[in-house]
């Protein structure tokens, strides 16, 4: 396969970026788009310029760390797949491909095709955890979870943090990985002491990154390379509200007091 990249090319943060164009020769179906790019970058080393920066590490669809807009869709065309695991079979020979970074204020870009997404790792950090003494693996072994709970829990918990589904949003929201992250802890049991804090520490962090609102759209969920749905976006709003009118009733309380 012989094609033709549009990719965008970025030195720094506060430079200007600009889609530059390369051909890609004798492509193998059997690729991963990670592979062409390789093999890009080596021929770009060979004549002396700079290659082309982009994110990835393990190339199994479980790090999340790559990530890029491939024709304007996150992680391109195939469902439930991440860029690592997309393959040259899905384009045709001749395509002309437009390869982007995540686009979203919270994710500034760094170089080409990296972007900051930093602001994922501090919402985590505002809550996305138990501190909570659960004993050994024995004992939470033994805890009885009902099995639309743990099924429910270890669909959230596939959640790889890459940002796909906030570059997809047309909002750049975050609503669907700060669900997924609410939701796999507050349906087991070693979450619920911390359940409701989790949610208003975590979705208060997220304002604060300069996400934008969500508004059910969906595109979030078409884009996530785990196929997670937005009903952890649901889950995540029913624990905001509650949360936060149980802390205006203490507050009330507390001041009658």
């Amino acid at each position: 396969m012989n094609l033709t990249l549009q990719v965008w090319r970025q030195s720094g943060p506060a430079s200007e970026g600009k889609l530059t164009e390369y051909q890609a020769t004798d492509v193998s179906p059997e690729m991963s788009f990670l592979e062409m790019l390789d093999v890009v970058n080596e021929k770009l080393a060979e004549k002396g310029d700079l290659p082309i920066a982009f994110d990835h590490d393990c190339r199994e669809g479980i790090c999340g760390s790559c990530g890029m807009m491939i024709d304007g869709v996150a992680h391109g065309p195939s469902r439930g797949t991440a860029t690592c695991q997309l393959h040259m079979r899905s384009f045709t020979d001749g395509d002309t491909i437009v390869i982007e970074p995540w686009r979203a204020q919270a994710f500034p870009v760094i170089k080409d095709l990296v972007v900051n997404r930093s602001a994922l790792d501090r919402i985590i950090q505002a809550g996305g955890y138990i501190s909570v003494a659960t004993g050994g693996a024995k004992d939470g072994n033994m805890i009885p979870i009902p099995k639309l709970d743990s099924d429910s829990a270890m669909d959230a918990a596939a959640c790889i943090g890459c940002g796909a589904c906030v570059a997809a949003c047309p909002n750049g929201s975050a609503s669907l990985f700060t669900g997924a992250k609410v939701s796999h802890l507050g349906l087991l049991p070693q979450g619920q002491p911390e359940r409701y804090r989790r949610a208003l520490r975590m979705v208060a962090q997220m304002d604060l990154e300069s996400f934008g609102g969500c508004s059910l759209f969906g595109e979030c969920m078409e884009a996530c390379p785990k196929s997670i749905s937005i009903d952890v976006i649901a889950r995540m709003n029913r624990d905001y509200v509650y949360a936060s009118v149980s802390a205006v009733e203490e507050r009330a309380l507390g001041g009658e007091g």
